[in-house]
This record gives structure tokens, sequence and C-alpha cells, in this order.
């Protein structure tokens, strides 16, 4: 039998083009899976082929797990009682139960075939995908070999890759015996084995769709920045050039417009806007949001989020239909934009200015004017009253020495007392909430008045919740969201 085994791991190898290793792990997992129907419950059973000789050997195994944690008799053991069998056993390890080898029979050696042919054809697979992958080829073109419920099946010579239905652009009807390009995702290993997975929805598309189409980006003269996408209705790339000789939007554009509408023909007849990349943020969205004018623009770094102001003529331009103009521009920034027409950019800033004279009034105890004046002169907040250089501070008009002194000493022991304060609230707050990433003191203390004590707490709210309660991000309250959940999912991951 051994001898057998040999000549059959040889020539299965030969035939199929596959490492013998790869045969013999097919042969070991064929004759485990034959073995297992010998036990009315369920066993797990390992089977060792030597290399050399062809002999194999079967074992039964446990796991071994703490005692109290048993949690199914027929897979594992308490670590007291393996150590019974084999004292120096350790928790997640395997005691083994040596078996008598198998007797396949007709029904099991038939199992174990088609167990060792799938193995082999996996292993073919994989190896047809390495090897295109080692090439870095970033799109694939093929033909539609065949169209399913779950999408399509791309052949490209000996490839096979899987593009599912909802990678593909919407509305798009391939049929067999098309061709179509794709972008290259990744490999999926679940279900029927390894399958290059590909997708005509990605922003990556797009972009290397240009530089198939764009020369000057293959050669490092022009470089695509960034990218996003409505698929199948509109696509906005930034692209960039340090090369003053070159023009990066009308490159892309082509003679005529030949190059971008080669990338349109390829995605359905999607709009592709091409917009000029800049190091400035403020200029990077006014550019996004072409063709609309922006009148004026107001950054807040801390929340990654701008204020843009445009006139009427041009709001439902900015906006997009369905907002897709402003969604897309915020993808392909990476910041937050609030689109609002002159009316509504005076209305905010009167009342913001209402609410920072209310605080001067209440936090420094002093009359309207004095309130007035600070905002007058550009203060927003009681850190700029309280550490602003006093030079700066003498240059106003409105106020003498002893005032200024004054102001600033009110300003300091007002944040005192709310630092004070914001200790106070977060003393019930748990540990395990205060060192989530992303936490600070400030956060932590508003959620605490809305009864936020526990990362268990933070983690069963949505994301409009925890914005009802705290003035933040919409991102900045996801990713805390999403990392107060993180220990729901560790169990899975393991």
């Amino acid at each position: 039998m051994s001898r057998e085994v040999l000549l059959l791991v040889d020539a299965l190898g030969r035939e199929k083009n596959v490492p013998r290793e790869i045969v013999f792990e097919a042969l070991e997992s064929a004759l485990a899976s034959a073995t297992k129907k010998r036990f009315p419950e369920d066993a797990d059973v390992r089977v060792s082929i030597d290399r050399l000789t062809g002999e194999s050997e079967s074992f039964r195994r446990w796991l071994v797990v703490p005692d109290g944690e048993l949690e199914d008799h027929d897979l594992q053991v308490i670590l007291s009682e393996a150590e019974k069998r084999v004292p120096d056993a350790q928790v997640g390890e395997y005691i083994e139960e040596e078996l008598e080898p198998a007797e396949l029979g007709r029904i099991g050696a038939q199992a174990a075939k088609q167990v060792i042919l799938q193995r082999i054809r996996d292993a073919e697979r994989e190896q047809i995908i390495g090897e295109f992958l080692q090439r870095g080829e970033p799109i694939l073109s093929g033909t539609v070999k065949r169209v399913d419920r779950e999408g399509a099946v791309i052949e490209a010579g000996k490839l096979e890759a899987r593009l599912p239905r909802d990678q593909m652009i919407p509305k798009e009807n391939l049929r067999v015996g098309d061709r179509v390009r794709a972008f290259v995702g990744a490999v999926s290993r679940e279900g029927r084995g390894p399958q290059l997975m590909l997708s005509r929805t990605s922003p990556e598309f797009v972009k290397h769709l240009f530089a198939i189409e764009v020369p000057e980006i293959e050669q490092g003269l022009l470089e695509i920045k960034a990218a996003a996408r409505d698929p199948g209705v509109r696509a906005k790339i930034a692209v960039f050039t340090r090369d003053r000789r070159i023009d990066p939007i009308g490159t892309c554009v082509g003679v005529r417009g030949s190059r971008v509408q080669a990338v349109t023909g390829e995605l359905g007849g999607e709009r592709v806007d091409i917009v000029l990349w800049s190091e400035d943020p403020a200029q990077f969205v006014i550019g996004a949001l072409a063709p609309a004018n922006v009148s004026s623009i107001l950054v807040d770094e801390d929340k990654r989020s701008m204020d843009v102001v445009v006139d009427e003529d041009n709001l439902a331009l900015a906006i997009g239909t369905g907002g897709r103009n402003v969604r897309l521009a915020s993808e392909l920034t990476g910041w937050h934009i609030n689109i609002m027409s002159a009316d509504e950019s005076q209305q905010r800033s009167v009342q913001e200015r209402l609410a920072v004279r209310s605080l001067f009034i209440d936090k420094l105890d002093v009359d309207e004017e004095v309130a007035d004046a600070l905002v007058e002169e550009g203060f927003s907040s009681l850190e700029e009253v309280a550490y602003v250089p006093l030079a700066e501070m003498l240059e106003m008009e409105a106020f003498d020495e002893e005032t200024v002194n004054e102001l600033r000493t009110r300003a300091r022991n007002a944040l005192l007392m709310e630092a004070i304060s914001t200790e106070e609230k977060i003393d019930s707050t748990a540990e395990d909430l205060l060192t989530l990433e992303g936490m600070d003191h400030e956060l932590a203390a508003a959620l605490a008045d809305a009864k936020v004590l526990t990362r268990e707490d933070l983690a069963e709210l949505a994301v409009d919740e925890l914005l009802e309660i705290v003035n933040i991000a919409e991102e900045r309250a996801k990713a805390l969201i999403m990392g107060a959940r993180a220990h729901w999912f560790e169990g899975e991951e393991a």
C-alpha cells in the first residue's frame, strides 16, 4: 500500500502540475475524512503520511481546554483529564490517540478520490492566481464565461475570476462572450476554494483606466491623487503634476476629449469630472465642487469640515442631483462639506456671535458692552481671552491694562472651574471608556452627562444618537462606536 501511495502522489503531481506536498496534504485530508466515518459521534482525526516511505498513521485528537470550560466532549478535553494521559499537556494543545489504519472500502475510496481531486483543483487555481498576481497587473481583461444570480465569471486564459453582482456597474447587462475589464481586488478563499475577486465599481478602477489611456501617468509625469465614484452616474478624480509644462486636466481629457471619452465608454457612460489637486484643502474643495462657483469658505480643522458659501444661482449646482456633487467632492477631498447660501451663512454667523457673546457674559461676568467688544475684536473662546499674548490684548482700544488683566484672570479661573467640573463628571466613568482610542476628558464628560459611562454604553449607541449628545464630526463618531464594539467581534476573529 505504501508503494502505491508514493506512485499515486508522483502521478497526480505530474498530471496536475502541482507540488508533491500539495498531493500528500490532499491525500491526508481524504483519509482523515474517511476515517471520521468510523465514529458515530463527531471526531477530530489527523492522518500523517511519511513522505519517504508512504506509510500512514491515523490519530484521533482532542483540544485541551481549561477545567470548567468544556463545551464539546467529542472534540475537547479538560486540562486535568489530559494531564492523566499526557503529563506535560498544555491548554491550547492537542492530545492524540492512535487509531487502526482506515479500510476505505468502495464508497470511502470514492469519497477520498473526490477530496483529493478538489484539493488539487484548488491548488491549481491558487497557483494560477498567484502567477497572475505576481505580474502586478491591476486590471484584468477577459471574457464573460457565465452569468448567474451572484454575478459573472470572467475568463482570461487559464484564469477564472469572479465579478460579484454588487461590484457590477448598476444597470450593466453583461452577457456570455462579452469582453470586459475590471479592477483586481482580493483573493477570496471562502466557499468554493480560492477565487480572484474583481470590481467595476471601485474608485481604483477609474484611476487605473486613466493610467492606461494617459501615458504621462505611467511615465510618472502626472499623478492621480484621489478618486470618488457614484458608479454608472458620475465620478471625480484629482490630478497633480510637478512639471509646469504639463496641463494636468487637459492631458487627462485628451485631444477632443478622446482620453476621457475612452474611460467613460468603459464605465457605461459614467461622467468623469477632472479636478486639480492642491495641498491647500480649501483650494482643493473649491476645485472639487466645480462647476459650481464658491463665494467663500470657512475651514474647521478640528472637525475636518468646511462651510462653503455659494450664491443662490450656484446652490443647486454645488449640491447636485440628490446631493451627488457635494457627496463626491467630500469623498474626493476627505473633508465634510456643508453647502449653504449667503443668507444661511449670515444667519449662522449671527447665531455664533450671539453664542460667544452669551458665553463671555456668563463665564467672565461682564456686561453686554464688554462682551460685544471682545466679539468685535475676534475673540471666540475663553482660551483665547486667557492665553492670547498680553501685548496683543493691550493693543485693543476698548480696554486699558487693568481691564485686560482682569479679563485674563477671570477667563483662566473659568477654565479652571470647567476643568474641575469635567474631572468630577468623569469620576463615575469606567476606565475602559476613558482609555478608548479617540476619547478625551471633554468628550467623556459630555457622555457622562448623558449617562454613557462604560464602553458597553457607547457601543449600544447608534451614530445619530451619539451626535445628538456631543458635537463631533460624523467620522469620529463612527470610529468611536466601532472601537467600543470591537470586543463584540474578538471571538469571531479568533
